[in-house]
């Protein structure tokens, strides 16, 4: 009855993964290039955390710095992927230049502030 289950559940993930798959196949490709600077800065985060891990966090303020900036940048990727996607009707109206902009410039404040308070 467990070998039954078992090669059910495994049947359901093989099909989520196909599903996922094909319908990220559709995915324009400016909205990939996003997705994969996301998940540059989210890895970047965690080898820094991991570093800190296995050697130690003696400049504190230099690895906060360090994860905090690529969280940040993550998080404002993944706002300019929202703006930027054409499936989404709430910011219909916004040019994707304008989108890119917003993004250039949050980064800017971002990076400045990081190197007031934590650099």
């Amino acid at each position: 009855m467990v070998k039954a289950s078992s090669s059910s559940t495994a049947q359901d993930a093989l099909a989520l993964f196909d599903s996922l798959r094909s319908a990220y196949s559709a995915t324009p490709t400016t909205l990939k290039i996003i997705d994969l600077y996301i998940g540059f800065a989210v890895s970047t985060a965690l080898i820094q955390v991991v570093y800190m891990a296995l050697v130690g966090s003696f400049p504190f303020n230099s690895f906060l710095s360090g994860v905090l900036s690529c969280v940040g940048t993550a998080v404002l990727a993944v706002c300019l992927r929202i703006q930027v996607n054409k499936e989404n009707k709430e910011f219909k109206d916004l040019a994707p230049e304008r989108a890119f902009a917003d993004f250039v410039l949050c980064n800017v404040v971002l990076h400045l502030v990081i190197m007031n308070f934590l650099g």
